[in-house]
C-alpha cells in the first residue's frame, strides 16, 4: 500500500510541475515588446482619458479641437534595446544588475544601455474613449543608424 501511495505522490508531483511550467510559457510568451503597445492594443474602444492618464500620466501634449472631434494626446517614452525586442532570454542577468546596481555594486564594465526616444500618437474621440494609437520614433531612423554594423 505505501509503495502506491508514493507512486500516487510522484504522479501528481509531476502533473503539478507539468501545469507550471506551461502556466510560465505562456505568461511569458506575452510579454513580447513594450508593455504600453500591449496595454494601448487591448484598450482600443474600451479605455478612456482617465484611464490612461491613471496609468502614463498627464500626455506631454493634448489637443482638442474647439468646435468637437477626435482628439490627440502625444506622449513620449525612452525605450531600450531590450524593451523593444519580443523575446530576450537575458532578462534574469539584466535585472541582477538592475538590482546590484540599486544596491550600489555595478557590475563595472557593463555597458548602459543605449536608449531611444519614442512618441505615442493617441486618439480619442468625442466621447473620450481611445479610438487608435501608434507609436514612432521622436527622429525616424535613429534606431536603425545606431544598431547598423
Amino acid at each position: 500500500m505505501p509503495s502506491s501511495m508514493s507512486c500516487a505522490i510522484n504522479q501528481s508531483f509531476s502533473i503539478t510541475a507539468g501545469v507550471l511550467l506551461i502556466a510560465l510559457a505562456i505568461s511569458f510568451s506575452g510579454c513580447g515588446g513594450p508593455w504600453r503597445d500591449t496595454y494601448l492594443k487591448k484598450g482600443v474602444g474600451r479605455l478612456t482619458q482617465e484611464d490612461v492618464r491613471e496609468r502614463l500620466g498627464s500626455p506631454h501634449t493634448a489637443k482638442t479641437p474647439a468646435l468637437g472631434g477626435d482628439s490627440l494626446w502625444t506622449y513620449r517614452f525612452a525605450l531600450s534595446e531590450q524593451d523593444l525586442t519580443t523575446w530576450n532570454p537575458t532578462f534574469v542577468a539584466d535585472a541582477s544588475n538592475s538590482v546590484t546596481s540599486l544596491m550600489g555594486k555595478g557590475v563595472e564594465g557593463v555597458a548602459k544601455p543605449t536608449l531611444y526616444c519614442y512618441r505615442y500618437l493617441l486618439t480619442f474621440s468625442e466621447e473620450k474613449i481611445l479610438k487608435q494609437w501608434k507609436r514612432e520614433e521622436c527622429v525616424p531612423g535613429t534606431r536603425d543608424t545606431l544598431t547598423a554594423k
